[in-house]
């Protein structure tokens, strides 16, 4: 048989090849569909590696089910008083994005011993110095940059850590208010957002 006559059977076959050629295209799309929505349906679980890791999780370990309102940080807070610790939860429960919570789902909560938290405080040196310096006060900040009420309403170029510096004195407390004004992500207010100040 030489290509001519190849050609030929194939021009001849022509509406049942493709008719056998469209049928396989729609039976892989169909099988690509259900696989899709079978994934995609609550309660269902596949075996993946995320079940093996679940079974090795340790019995001390806690269950958080995922609040209306809740975030990684605020959940870090709540059982380690540490909202930094987030990254932790999204590791053990492999969070593909950590602003994306379904409201009902139940996050393992590692169990922390102490021996892995390591604290570190530096060791005080003496300096020697020559000359007595003259202690100066370092300049007040001016009564416009600070908050002494109990409420702020947040201006152009605001961030929680200026607005803890202005009600506080201390950047670091800017958790305080994210945590009275439940945020769900403090790195994001707008101006015009009123926050409650805690005292």
């Amino acid at each position: 048989m030489d290509l001519k006559d190849t050609l030929k059977q194939l021009k001849m076959n022509e509406s049942r090849i493709s008719a056998v050629l469209g049928a396989l295209v729609v039976i892989v799309v169909g099988v690509m569909v259900v696989n899709y929505f079978r994934n995609l349906r609550p309660g269902t679980t596949t075996p993946t590696a995320v079940n093996t890791e679940n079974t090795a999780t340790s019995s001390a370990d806690l269950k958080h089910t995922i609040q209306k309102g809740d975030s990684l940080w605020s959940i870090a807070q709540k059982y380690y008083n540490n909202g930094f610790r987030w990254t932790e939860i999204k590791e053990v429960n492999k969070l593909t994005d950590a602003d994306v919570l379904t409201e009902g789902r139940e996050l393992v909560i590692p169990n922390v011993s102490a021996a892995s938290i390591v604290q570190v405080s530096p060791t005080p040196k003496a300096v020697p110095s020559s000359t007595p310096q003259a202690i100066t006060q370092a300049p007040q900040a001016d009564s416009k940059d600070t908050i002494s009420g109990n409420s702020y309403t947040v201006v152009k170029g605001d961030n929680l850590w200026d607005i803890a510096v202005k009600a506080y004195g201390d950047g670091f407390q800017w958790t305080k208010i994210a945590q009275a004004n439940k945020l769900a992500n403090p790195r994001l207010i707008h101006t015009g957002n009123v926050f409650t100040i805690p005292r």
